[in-house]
């Protein structure tokens, strides 16, 4: 399978990191914007592992190769755990 492209350079994005711990939020109220324009609307919801990329032209990052799984989800005993290991958050769903 072909790497991630970035359209703008006209470059295939490179591995930067493998093994990246997402944390996927959900809304904590009703309407939640998502992204960046409400962070304190969500919550922790589940644990992803994936790869980050980049590219070496424009320095742009992005996250793809997700595992078929979450590593753990908000009722999970260990979820605060492996929420310690994230470094990536998705305020959207």
């Amino acid at each position: 399978m072909p790497k991630p492209l970035c359209v703008s350079c006209q470059r295939f994005y490179r591995p930067k990191r493998n093994s990246t711990y997402v944390a996927e939020m959900m809304p904590a109220k009703q309407g939640a914007e998502p992204g960046l324009t409400e962070p304190e609307s969500w919550v922790p919801y589940k644990v992803w592992v994936a790869d980050l990329w980049e590219c070496l032209g424009c320095g742009h990052n992005l996250i793809s190769g997700y595992a078929y799984q979450p590593m753990a989800e908000k009722h999970s005993p260990d979820f605060d755990r492996w929420m310690q290991l994230t470094t990536v958050r998705v305020n959207d769903c």
